[in-house]
Formats: C-alpha cells, structure tokens, sequence
C-alpha cells in the first residue's frame, strides 16, 4: 500500500481496510433500526448484524452461535480471563499479560511449553516476531489475534475452549472483535445490561463495525485459499535476503522457526528501534518497533527479552510487517532505504 508518496509496512498493527469492508459499512450507516428491536427495521439490522456472524464463523472454522461480538480482542480477552487462574508465557500480548500468570518456560526454538492446556492461555503468533505456536487440544485460552487471516485456522479442530480475533488485524475496522467460545463453555457477562450477545455482553451491537468485520473476514478467506499469503511470504525472503548486507551486525529473530508469512523482525545492538523507525519514517515508510500497543513506552519489550536478547539488542528492534497489497518494488525500496541509514549508524559506530 502507497499513499501520498509513502509505504505502508505495519500490516500487524493494524491492516489497510479493505474496499468489502469499507462498502459493508456504509451500507450499515443507512439502517435506522437497533438489532433488538423486532420491528422491520430492527429485524432489518439484525440481519446484517447475522450475516457477519456467520462470514466471520465460516473464516474462523467456527459455528455462528459461537462468536460473541466485542468491541475488539482487548475486551474478548478481559471477558474470557476475569476470574480465571491461568497460565502463560512472557510473549502474551499486553491484553492478555495483565490477566495471566506468566510462568510458562519458553524453549530456545520459541515454543511455550504447555504442561496443563486446561489451566493456560497462549498466543498462536507473535506480533512482534512472528513466531508461530504449537496450540494444544484443550487449550482454555487462544489469542489468535495475528494468525487469523494470515495462516490457515479452524477453532473447531484446535480443540480450544475459548479464542480472541479482531477486526482491524483483517482489513476490518478498529474498535470490534470477538471472543470465540466452545458450545457448553461458561463465560460470566463482565458487562452487563440488556443481555445483548447471547447474554455474554450486553449494550447495543455496533452494527456498522460488525458488518465491516464480517465483509473483512469473508475476504480475508479468498486471499488465503488463494494463495496471497504465500506470495507475501515470498516478499518477505526476498526482504530478508536483500538486508543480508547487514546479517554480520543485525539479528533475525525467529529466522528458522514457524513464523507468520509477512512478519520480518530485526535487532542491531546499539541501534535504538526508535532511531530507526524514524528514520524509516522521514524515508517514506511506515514500520514500528514492536507492538503498537507498547511502541513509544519507555520500556524495552519483554517479548524480546524472553526470547533471549539483552536489553540493548532488544532496545534495538525493528518490525516490518506486509501484506497482500505490498509489491516487491516496495520491499525492495524499503531494504535500500533501510541499509542506507544502517551504513551511516555503523560507520559513526566503527
């Protein structure tokens, strides 16, 4: 994505929205009636609000009764893990870190060790690094924030108990999401009300949000059964082989591991992220540090630390990540742009 002379590089933080998305929504904008009303324009809104639960559904492997809208996957996970006692590692997105506790041990290769599914809560893919878990059967939580679209998912094969997707990861809008639970599984209302979403979360629906997060989701299923994400994973190895210039000074996190097809995470010790994203920046490109949610805080990532960098090299990591709209022109003008300002860093280093 172009825009204005500049390139968009932070699919992870969040995604362009997409045109199906966008047409859904204004769509949406035009119905007058609340989803809970039983008159013809409350039943006329209901409907849209159905057809995005089943698009959403079917993308996810999911059954439409499973899917409770939330107003994105930091509220899914506040309502599936208030009041739960369960584990995690120290990768877990800050939406899910400040509700676990963090004492599973993480392997060398990246992968949480799960000794009891039942009683833990683990991420499918790191946003910052990209690096793919192994998600048990019987897993109780699954964010599956940022492998939803990108890799293929079924929450009816996982085996998970209950899992957390958002809208604006897909080329959806920001501000809706969704906790997916297992039929049979009690999830206590945190908000509560008119007893709207199955009871589970009460206030009215944000319908317009919800059709674009329907519309995204549908879409985002042709782009992975056709094969874009694979192409974009080609973009990514084309990325990483053109920044080979820098491989004596620069780490590859999670290069070797199971990683999401468009993420490129790199570390150069005693090159502040910030500097760099900056520096990007002016150069016309649009990459972050880390987490959008942690970018700009004064505080290395402790994702980056559990995975075994000091704070220097974590304090130096850069995030690209891509999409099915990046072409290689662009990947390619980031790689030269970016070992550009590298050479000046190191020679002021040397």
């Amino acid at each position: 994505m172009t825009k204005a002379g500049r390139t968009y590089l932070d699919w992870n933080a969040t995604a362009p929205l997409r045109p199906e998305a966008r047409a859904a929504m204004i769509d949406a904008m035009d119905l007058v009636g609340n989803p809970s009303s039983v008159h013809a324009e409350g039943r006329a809104a209901t409907s849209v609000m159905e057809r995005a639960r089943q698009q959403v559904a079917v993308a996810f492997g999911a059954q439409a009764a499973d899917i409770i809208f939330t107003s994105g996957a930091t509220e899914a996970a506040a309502l599936a893990l208030a009041g739960r006692s369960l584990s995690g590692g120290e990768i877990e997105h800050d939406a899910v870190h400040s509700w676990i506790t963090a004492d599973l041990p993480m392997g060398p290769d990246g992968q949480i060790k799960i000794p009891d599914p039942a009683r833990s809560c683990v991420q499918a893919a790191n946003s910052e690094t990209g690096i793919l878990q192994t998600v048990p059967p019987g897993l109780a939580v699954c964010d599956f924030t940022q492998a939803f679209g990108k890799v293929p998912v079924s929450f009816d094969w996982s085996g998970v108990e209950m899992a957390l997707i958002s809208s604006h990861k897909i080329g959806g809008p920001k501000g809706v999401g969704a906790l997916v639970v297992r039929r049979g599984t009690e999830v206590p209302a945190q908000i509560r009300g008119g007893g709207q979403e199955m009871g589970r979360r009460s206030g009215t629906e944000n319908l317009i949000g919800i059709a674009g997060f329907g519309a995204a989701a549908a879409a985002a299923q042709r782009d992975l059964d056709a094969g874009r994400w694979d192409e974009v994973a080609q973009l990514r190895n084309i990325l990483e082989l053109e920044l080979d210039d820098a491989a004596n000074k620069t780490i590859l996190l999670g290069k070797g591991a199971p990683r999401l097809p468009n993420t490129t995470c790199l570390a150069t010790p005693g090159w502040k992220g910030e500097t760099q994203v900056m520096q990007m920046d002016l150069a016309g490109f649009a990459v972050s540090a880390g987490s959008a949610c942690s970018s700009g805080k004064v505080r290395t990532s402790r994702v980056l630390r559990a995975i075994g960098l000091d704070d220097t090299a974590a304090a130096s990591a850069l995030r690209v990540s891509i999409g099915p709209d990046t072409t290689e022109d662009q990947v390619r003008r980031f790689a030269q742009a970016w070992l550009k300002s590298f050479a000046r860093h190191d020679a002021r280093a040397a």
